[in-house]
């Protein structure tokens, strides 16, 4: 849980730099002074530093999110904010339908979008409880120290 929180703060940093280039009253990063350059940076190297197993995981969501089309970030971004105001257990439904739909090709998640939206509250929780979510990986132990 606290991973993917992490990961949506990471991502949702990254989401909001092109934010800001859009207002006019905002400078440029070049215009930035040393202090509101700091601020900016400071979560993420503190991250970076306190997290040393997360480091891959969070280089690979930023090239990615590089990469992406503005389209698409836009899309990311919507996602994180109806992710944000979701209770606990429609985070867990999410958890179980995405890691189903990763399973079946397009036509099947078609067709399992098109079930979720016909169910009810009570045959969502059914699904879930017969569907559960993919347990989250671990990370492998770091290696023993060399002497």
């Amino acid at each position: 849980m606290r991973r993917t929180a992490s990961a949506f703060l990471f991502v949702a940093m990254l989401a909001a730099a092109p934010a800001f280039a859009a207002d006019p009253a905002l400078p440029a990063w070049d215009q930035l002074t040393p202090a509101q350059r700091e601020s900016l940076i400071a979560p993420v190297r503190d991250r970076w530093n306190t997290q040393p197993d997360e480091r891959q995981r969070m280089l690979d969501r930023a090239q990615r999110w590089q990469q992406m089309t503005p389209e698409q970030r836009q899309r990311a971004r919507h996602g994180m904010q109806r992710w944000e105001h979701m209770n606990p257990e429609q985070r867990e439904q999410m958890r179980a339908l995405y890691g189903k739909m990763r399973t079946l090709d397009e036509n099947q998640r078609r067709e399992l979008k098109a079930q979720w939206r016909a169910m009810t509250p009570e045959q969502r929780r059914a699904w879930v409880q017969a569907n559960p979510a993919p347990p989250e990986p671990r990370p492998a132990p770091p290696p023993p120290p060399r002497d």
